[in-house]
């Protein structure tokens, strides 16, 4: 049995409920969303709204509407591709991006000639410098600013509601990404000075791969990022201007969507606050054995109130990838190398390498723990 501590890249295991619930509702109402007037169709097109609802209720932002994209870097093109860019825009982002934000910023940055700042950062007491923050805003004023909730690599959380608060003062269009805090941190999404936010259903919200979305004002106007049929409209050759069909061109993964439905309910009924409890607790045991070892330097950590349950480590005389290696043929599971972040990398000096990645979830067992510091045992070993 592998010992998963690769929950950052997608929670493994799902609950139960995920799997049951998806295996019968594909087997009974397996059928195009939105293309149909059939009894099929319309428990389909009702498990999809209610899927919404559920993501509105759980993130607290029923003023604001759901968008279903298949993966979450689609959610962030969406957006990102679909403004109308003004020239010379300000953008500031948090040292920790993901390349999904970083690639697509890049890519847009000459078209536009956009200005790239980064989010001021105490790297000393590893903590955004809110004031600093302040100043840089004033100095120049923000057009959109764009932050991850959670990094991906060090799990340190952005105090977003401050951000947000302080950028909407210069009018600043605010984008959070939340695919690795949505489900485990209660961030009130329904703040009127965040505008949009994007998801991974298969993250922190423990549904399946193939489903994640954006959360947004439903007054935004975005540029639609796919062409194609809604189901709507079918003679009008424009996407049909109705939120959010405009945005969900072609059929939708019905599967994943009946998963993510699923495990709505289960984080519903087990509550947010007691998942991100026991993950706290599960992962304040994971830093209590990786400080038990010389050999091993925990990277960008630092106690605090809000943390995700992911760190990240060098092991003194290997590269990343060859304690990958060993963890992998002991049946562990981790990630190594730039977890697709490589600016939080250069921010915390693991660049070029990166680092050795574990990450937890409600679902990390003792027992996991426990096979991993077996062959954290054999590594200072064989130093």
């Amino acid at each position: 049995m592998v010992a998963y501590f690769d929950n950052s890249a997608t929670t493994f295991p799902k609950p139960e409920e995920v799997y049951s619930f998806m295996d019968k509702f594909y087997r009974e109402n397996g059928v195009n969303v939105g293309r149909g007037q059939h009894k099929l169709a319309s428990k389909a097109s009702f498990l999809v709204d209610e899927t919404r609802k559920l993501l509105l209720e759980i993130l607290h932002c029923k003023n604001k509407g759901v968008v279903f994209t298949s993966t979450a870097t689609e959610g962030i093109n969406l957006v990102l591709q679909g403004r109308e860019w003004k020239e010379n825009s300000t953008v500031y982002i948090s040292p920790f991006e993901h390349n999904a934000v970083t690639r697509t910023l890049f890519h847009l940055k000459d078209r536009y000639s956009l200005k790239i700042k980064r989010l001021a950062f105490n790297r000393e007491k590893i903590e955004y410098d809110l004031e600093q923050i302040k100043v840089d805003f004033k100095e120049e004023n923000p057009d959109v600013v764009i932050c991850s909730h959670s990094s991906n690599v060090f799990g340190i959380v952005a105090p977003v509601e401050k951000i947000v608060e302080e950028s909407k003062k210069y009018g600043a269009f605010n984008f959070i990404d939340m695919c690795q805090t949505a489900g485990l941190i209660d961030l009130n999404v329904g703040n009127e000075n965040i505008d949009a936010i994007v998801f991974a259903g298969h993250k922190t919200l423990y549904g399946p791969l193939g489903v994640s979305g954006v959360v947004m004002k439903k007054d935004i106007d975005l540029k639609p990022l796919i062409y194609g049929g809604t189901g709507v409209e079918s003679a009008n050759q424009n996407m049909p201007d109705i939120f959010p069909i405009k945005y969900e061109g072609g059929s939708h993964n019905i599967l994943a969507i009946s998963g993510l439905n699923a495990s709505l309910k289960w984080l519903k009924n087990i509550g947010i606050e007691n998942i991100y409890k026991k993950e706290k607790e599960i992962f304040n045991k994971l830093i209590s054995l990786l400080k038990n070892y010389e050999n091993i330097e925990i990277v960008g950590y630092r106690e605090a109130e809000e943390q995700v349950g992911v760190v990240s480590c060098v092991f003194k005389g290997y590269a990343p990838d060859e304690i990958g290696q060993v963890l992998s043929d002991m049946d562990i599971a981790v990630r190594t190398g730039l977890h697709c972040s490589p600016y939080a990398h250069e921010f915390f000096g693991t660049f070029p390498a990166g680092t050795v990645r574990l990450s937890v979830s409600y679902f990390t067992t003792d027992d996991e723990l426990d096979k991993l510091k077996v062959a954290l045992d054999y590594i200072r070993e064989n130093s």
